[in-house]
């Protein structure tokens, strides 16, 4: 690879790659905000590059209106500052964007935007980052792109030819663009499940397909987060016997939800989670309409799209206005991190939880603990406290790049 003084000289006018004194971050999303912060807190700049226009793209950009927090405030906190005390219990969609943008200003986070990162390498003791218009160097690299940088499209055979929309619940905004409509929504996890409640709400006639075991969780029990039941739980007795417990709580007030559809999965709720990354879902009222047969449940897998709508497995054919996808998201590493052998083909990191955001050669990761913005909160404060102990040891590199060094404003 050349190096900058190479570029500066063959072309003066122009230098098209900088040095970075601190780390580079990809992604301002909420992980890379938090390492940010974190890396701020103990006097170490960083700069994040972003392939959209704006930070937290993800919620901005792809997310349904009705949108809340699935979990209490005080368990979505970032590092060093919290949620106002006058926002709800479970913040809704422009609350949380709200929040994402005065933690930004707060810590004077100012995100290189519409830079979308083609590569990054690590050669001879740094990392190389290249976006479409510009090479940036650091000794550190934070990978903050997270689980759900792209949506996955399933394949199916004939979504060509059918005659209404398909789209990705990336895509959903409102049922009110679906009112009267029969609506094939494929997925049931928190999306799917969410979005057939919205379309219902819309006066559509919403038909989730639910092809494999799923867990359905009350969102509160008697009155408490079940999440913050769980976590307290976990302080006191096994993960399996937790699970137990919230199992056998979940059937008291929900019932028996093998008889709507909705099979249970063997392995338990959190161990699920923990192993596979498989969220259970917290019910917000899509159980209620299920019962009342306001959302239909199809057992069946999607075989094929027809023209008028879609044929299952069992070979019945049923017509609908519009298809929603809600088959969740992937991590988009292995599309441009090069020659490391860190993460998955899937994108996640090899190394489990807690020790899965620090990798070699000056390489991290935050937000891939799928244990949400609680792991990311964690990744960030574990990234910033290293970092910051090798920022105090690497002078000789800060002033050897100060004449080269790019604004990180």
């Amino acid at each position: 690879m050349g190096s900058c003084k190479e570029n500066q000289q063959e072309n003066p006018q122009q230098s098209n790659c900088g040095f970075v004194q601190g780390p580079i971050i990809v992604g301002a999303g909420p992980s890379g905000l938090a390492a940010a912060a974190c890396l701020s807190n103990h006097g170490v700049p960083s700069l994040i590059l972003e392939k959209s226009d704006c930070i937290a793209s993800l919620w901005q950009h792809k997310t349904y209106d009705r949108l809340k927090l699935h979990l209490p405030k005080q368990f979505c906190e970032l590092p060093l500052m919290g949620f106002p005390e006058d926002f709800p219990k479970y913040p809704t969609k422009s609350q949380f964007i709200s929040y994402m943008e005065t933690y930004a200003s707060h810590f004077s986070i100012k995100p290189k935007f519409n830079q979308a990162v083609q590569s990054a390498e690590f050669d001879s003791g740094f990392w190389r980052v290249k976006t479409q218009d510009f090479e940036y160097i650091s000794k550190w690299l934070i990978v903050a792109t997270g689980e759900n940088a792209e949506p996955v499209i399933p394949e199916i055979g004939g979504m060509e030819i059918f005659q209404g929309p398909i789209l990705h619940t990336s895509l959903y905004k409102s049922g009110s663009d679906f009112k009267n409509q029969k609506v094939l929504v494929v997925g049931c996890g928190n999306s799917g499940m969410e979005v057939s409640l919205d379309l219902c709400r819309h006066n559509a006639n919403p038909h989730m397909v639910v092809r494999n075991t799923v867990h359905v969780l009350p969102r509160e029990m008697f009155g408490f987060s079940t999440f913050g039941i769980a976590m307290a739980l976990l302080k006191w007795l096994p993960l399996k016997l937790v699970d137990k417990v919230l199992l056998l709580l979940a059937t008291i007030i929900l019932g028996n939800t093998d008889q709507l559809g909705l099979r249970r999965p063997k392995t338990g709720p959190i161990e699920l989670k923990n192993a596979t990354g498989k969220t259970p879902v917290l019910d917000v009222g899509a159980l209620a309409q299920i019962k009342s047969g306001k959302i239909k449940v199809v057992v069946e897998g999607v075989k094929e799209i027809t023209r008028n709508g879609a044929r299952f497995m069992n070979g019945q054919e049923k017509e609908f206005d519009s298809i929603i996808l809600a088959t969740g998201y992937k991590s988009n590493v292995p599309t441009w991190l090069k020659g490391c052998d860190f993460f998955t083909k899937e994108g996640m990191p090899k190394t489990p939880f807690p020790d899965c955001w620090k990798g070699s050669e000056g390489l991290y990761t935050v937000g891939f603990t799928r244990r949400g913005l609680l792991g990311t909160a964690s990744d960030a404060v574990e990234i910033a406290n290293d970092i910051a102990q090798l920022w105090k040891t690497n002078k000789d590199w800060r002033s050897s790049c100060n004449s080269h060094i790019i604004l990180l404003k």
